[in-house]
């Protein structure tokens, strides 16, 4: 357990110490970005960045993004970099276009992370850092266990991930929401409480303000420590399978005409859970789309169940038995 100095607030402490996990292997000279959009989670990020960071060498750019999704956000963003401007901090306040599928919340998490991209190659950094909690990753993996989204999904958020080249760091997935906000009172920072995150409209709210005080409430706590740490181990599965593929696929894949094939008998001799996940990763890196769990099966019936039947179309290809391969080939849809 590590000592703090006397009068240094626990929530203070516990923030700082997990910035100062993260920042630890960048190389000194080096700068990070932080995003911050006002709330308690990114403000006590800041604040423990801006703490740390000058002791280990780096340099810190705060980036605020202003959606615009809602009246009053530019001064909201301008609150916020005044804010990490006073924690000493160097400040960038960028307005973006949210626009594309998937819904707004999507559009505004990808509008907002081609931004902090941008920021960071432009000062030339090493990482950005975000503010997500242990409580996010409880959200993220519930709505991924409601949606039947499979282990990919309830792996939840990496700590440490690649965001267009640039490492995408989390260093607050094992801190609680409530210590973040602890920390902000703590050190005397007004966190800015966005409306859309009391929003019931959004599914990550409903989750967060009636699911899972439903499940406190009915099995006990600790619910949200039990969700992270069923991603945490999950994902630690998914790299143990990433490596039995990568070890695997070579020998197995071939290239086709306009595909690309897999041996059926390597296919047959490996468990179901990897010759799944075979099956997914070379439909996602030849063709770049994701199949669902019934397309897998499908395809896998190829394999292990064959009778003749003719080729399967997917998302982007189209799969089929030729002899002793199972070959993969573009239909041309983007």
């Amino acid at each position: 357990m590590e000592q703090h100095r006397p009068g240094l607030d626990p929530a203070v402490a516990e923030v700082r110490l997990a910035v100062r996990r993260a920042l630890a292997g960048i190389p000194t000279g080096q700068a990070v970005v932080v995003g911050l959009s006002g709330g308690a989670d990114s403000l006590a990020l800041a604040a423990a960045v801006a703490f740390e960071a000058p002791k280990l060498g780096l340099r810190a750019v705060a980036v605020t993004i202003d959606h615009g999704l809602q009246d009053g956000s530019a001064d909201a963003a301008s609150a916020a970099a005044s804010t990490a401007s006073a924690l000493g901090l160097e400040t960038v306040v960028q307005r973006v276009i949210v626009a594309g599928d998937g819904g707004p919340e999507a559009a505004a998490r990808d509008a907002r992370y081609r931004a902090l991209t941008d920021v960071a190659r432009h000062r030339g950094a090493a990482a950005v850092l975000v503010g997500h909690t242990l409580d996010d990753q409880a959200e993220t993996v519930l709505l991924g266990l409601a949606r039947g989204a499979g282990g990919s999904s309830l792996q939840g958020m990496a700590a440490a991930s690649d965001l267009d080249g640039v490492a995408l760091l989390r260093p607050l997935l094992e801190v609680r929401r409530a210590t973040t906000r602890a920390a902000c009172v703590a050190e005397g920072l007004d966190a800015w409480d966005d409306p859309h995150n009391s929003d019931p409209r959004y599914s990550r709210v409903r989750v967060r303000e009636t699911v899972l005080p439903v499940l406190e409430a009915e099995l006990g706590p600790g619910i949200a420590e039990a969700l992270a740490r069923t991603a945490a181990q999950l994902r630690e599965d998914a790299e143990a399978f990433d490596d039995m593929i990568d070890e695997t696929i070579e020998d197995i894949v071939e290239h086709a005409e306009a595909g690309i094939s897999v041996s059926v008998a390597a296919l047959a001799a490996n468990p179901a859970a990897l010759r799944h996940r075979i099956i997914r990763h070379v439909v996602a890196s030849e063709f770049h789309r994701s199949l669902t769990r019934a397309q897998t099966l499908e395809v896998a019936r190829l394999v292990t169940d064959w009778s003749g039947q003719g080729p399967i179309d997917l998302p982007g290809c189209r799969a089929r038995r030729l002899g002793g391969r199972l070959e993969f080939t573009s239909t041309g849809d983007a």
